[in-house]
């Protein structure tokens, strides 16, 4: 903590605020990652800035890199205020600046997805007699495991001629954390557009090179680097975080490869057995709701099949399956025919009835 022009400097340590989502601390900064990551703090003082630091993409002047640089909102007491594509190495955003001592609660949220790019938050600035403090945990955990759909792909964007870009993906906007809002529950989110469990999105050959389960385990991958290094491949401890239930919506990718082929499904349902295993192995205690329909149906038999396998092998009983609305074209697309708004508060309405129901929660 360093006085600089009567102002304080202070970490972002669990002291001072609360951790969303699979975060890294490391020297001195929290890395985030994965969709919805950040931190949640409540302040009481008279002005407050934070500090990020962008990863190497940020600075990049490749064509390549332009829709790939990390997207990051900053929230006053649950309202949006600020919003910013993260091109720099070191910014420093002002949040509050008032001549009298306030109480606020501030939140900070990265809305573009892991494997483009990460972001860093290094200090909160404050003037010398603010207090900041960890916002209390909520009495509800959940845990979304998803691709592009839970990741808010292009949500922003209803040119369905544009591509994608991490500039139109906002994951607040997205089913998941509307769940979770609507349940007023805390959320992690490990999502990865184009992701699947037996095969990513695929035009023919097999994608093995993007599936999640390798990745579960991980705070999460990015191709995002800081000075060269990549720092989010670390073993996530599943102690941080327990989730009383585990929302499990894959095999939108899956079906790319899959379609009609029975070898081919076969083979999707032994790994998403094998996937519900891990999932089990980590979260010993935890209701898993699977979940999937909102852009193709075409693999929800396999699915029931792989969670009665399991159900019949492991004798879980702490597992169920809820199909989700096909998107309707009178409810518009998105970028590459991705959910719309109306969509994804369409399944997310469902969705927390369902919770709802199976948790006993009001």
């Amino acid at each position: 903590m360093n006085s600089i022009n009567n102002l304080l400097s202070f970490s972002v340590t669990d002291n001072h605020v609360r951790y969303i989502g699979r975060t890294l601390f490391q020297n001195d900064i929290l890395w985030c990652a994965l969709s919805g990551s950040g931190i949640s703090f409540s302040f009481t003082g008279q002005k407050l800035a934070i500090e990020i630091q962008g990863d190497d993409r940020a600075l990049s002047m490749e064509d390549s890199m332009q829709n790939e640089k990390t997207r990051i909102a900053f929230y006053v007491d649950g309202e949006r205020i600020l919003e910013d594509m993260v091109t720099v190495s070191q910014k420093t955003y002002p949040i509050f600046d008032s001549e009298e001592m306030e109480t606020h609660q501030i939140q900070m949220i990265k809305l573009s997805e892991a494997p483009m790019s990460i972001i860093g938050i290094s200090k909160l600035i404050t003037d010398e007699n603010a207090t900041l403090l960890p916002t209390p945990e909520k009495p509800r955990k959940l845990e979304f495991i998803g691709d592009s759909i839970t990741c808010g792909y292009g949500v922003d964007d209803s040119d369905l001629t544009h591509t994608f870009s991490t500039k139109t993906e906002d994951m607040t906007k997205a089913y998941a954390y509307q769940t979770a809002q609507a349940l007023n529950a805390d959320y992690s989110m490990v999502s990865y557009s184009g992701y699947g469990i037996y095969s990513g999105y695929t035009e023919g050959a097999h994608n093995l090179s993007e599936l999640v389960p390798p990745y579960y385990t991980k705070i999460g991958f990015s191709r995002g680097t800081v000075n060269g290094q990549s720092i989010t491949m670390t073993e996530w401890d599943f102690q941080a975080y327990k989730p009383d239930m585990i929302v499990l919506n894959l095999g939108t990718n899956d079906f790319s490869y899959c379609q009609d082929f029975e070898d081919r499904q076969a083979e999707f349902v032994a790994h998403y057995q094998q996937f519900l295993q891990t999932i089990r192995e980590k979260n010993q205690n935890t209701y898993i709701l699977c979940t999937y329909g909102m852009m193709n149906q075409g693999l929800i038999p396999s699915i029931k099949k792989a969670i009665d396998s399991y159900q019949t092998e492991s004798k879980d009983e702490k597992i169920s399956f809820l199909p989700l609305a096909l998107q309707l074209e009178s409810d518009g697309y998105v970028v590459d025919y991705h959910p719309s708004i109306i969509t994804h508060t369409k399944a997310a309405n469902v969705l927390a009835d369902k919770i709802r129901e199976i948790m006993n929660w009001e």
